[in-house]
């Protein structure tokens, strides 16, 4: 079992940046790929960014790309999400998920956290 807790969200205005974090614990995530996907008020849930714990290699949604950047401390078990330059459109629920596998289904979701980004 691994239990995965976000932290780090809040209400921000256009521009602004903030970092996500979420700590697993329950299990040692190493050579799993772990990943931040978010939902929107009335959206399906979708991918973000995903980050492979052992190869340090990344992947992002397109809507992210150059302005979001996930990260990882395999010694902390944490993993990261700095967002910079938000846009009111990067308003959603953020949720924490791993292992990451194809489809980009996850086997653990955290709680989520809640991003609002104002114009």
């Amino acid at each position: 079992q691994v239990q995965l807790v976000e932290s780090g969200g809040g209400a921000v205005q256009a521009g602004d940046s903030l970092r996500l974090s979420c700590a697993a614990s329950g299990r040692t995530l190493s050579n799993y790929r772990m990943g931040w996907f978010r939902q929107a008020p009335g959206k399906e849930r979708e991918f973000v960014a995903v980050i492979s714990w052992s190869i340090d290699s990344t992947s992002y949604a397109d809507s992210v790309k150059g302005r979001f950047t996930i990260s990882r401390d395999n010694a902390k078990n944490m993993v990261y999400l700095q967002m910079n330059s938000l846009k009111p459109e990067d308003t959603a629920v953020y949720y924490c998920a791993g292992p990451v596998g194809p489809g980009f289904r996850a086997d653990y979701w955290g709680q989520g956290t809640q991003v609002t980004v104002s114009s």
